[in-house]
């Protein structure tokens, strides 16, 4: 089986994706969806970790061979940067969702030099707001951000274009079309009713 086909059917198997095409649930957006998607789930599920970490440590070097740092985003990312980077022997850190109002104000984490290499390491990407945030935290701190890795992409339009206006490239171990396939595959979901799933993606 192929990672990505793999890491699909981990996902649905750990019920980490929820699929409800006649009861969709209302993200944080206020966009009513029949997906829910909860990759922290996988770190609860030790054969399943190993699967997402050992496919991200395979695509950084894959595509990003110079990398230097992983930087995950918060909090999701975090955990998945921190074990990638052990397998990787590299450093880490990670970027608050805003700085801190105490201490040194930080909002990026950890030792990050101007000019590194880094690649954001994200859990899920949608509409690609929250990882492009970080990007440009980073890019603002001096970093050179080679790219994201990221778990699982829906592939939606608005994500697409986001990211090629801020000029990344985003590698993800699964996405929604794979996911589709595999959860009809399995029985998870109708014929019918992965039809319904990539339509709901396709017109956001």
């Amino acid at each position: 089986m192929i990672l990505s086909e793999q890491i699909a059917a981990d996902l649905l198997r750990i019920k980490a994706v929820f699929l409800r095409p006649n009861e969709p649930f209302t993200w944080a957006s206020g966009i009513k969806s029949p997906i829910y998607c909860d990759n922290r789930l996988t770190l609860s599920d030790v054969a399943v970790r190993e699967d997402v970490e050992n496919g991200l440590a395979e695509t950084i070097k894959q595509y990003y061979p110079e990398t230097e740092v992983l930087m995950g985003t918060s909090t999701a990312g975090i955990a998945h940067a921190a074990i990638t980077a052990t397998k990787l022997n590299l450093p880490m850190g990670y970027v608050r969702s805003g700085a801190k109002d105490h201490g040194r104000q930080n909002q990026i984490e950890g030792k990050l030099l101007p000019g590194q290499k880094v690649v954001v390491v994200e859990d899920l990407i949608s509409t690609a707001g929250s990882c492009l945030e970080v990007v440009e935290v980073l890019r603002e701190a001096g970093a050179e951000v080679l790219g994201i890795v990221s778990i699982f992409t829906y592939g939606m339009k608005k994500g697409l274009n986001r990211l090629a206006e801020a000029k990344v490239v985003n590698h993800s171990l699964s996405n929604l079309d794979v996911l589709a396939e595999v959860a009809v595959k399995e029985g998870y979901i109708s014929a019918q009713e992965k039809v319904e799933l990539i339509q709901f993606r396709d017109n956001l």
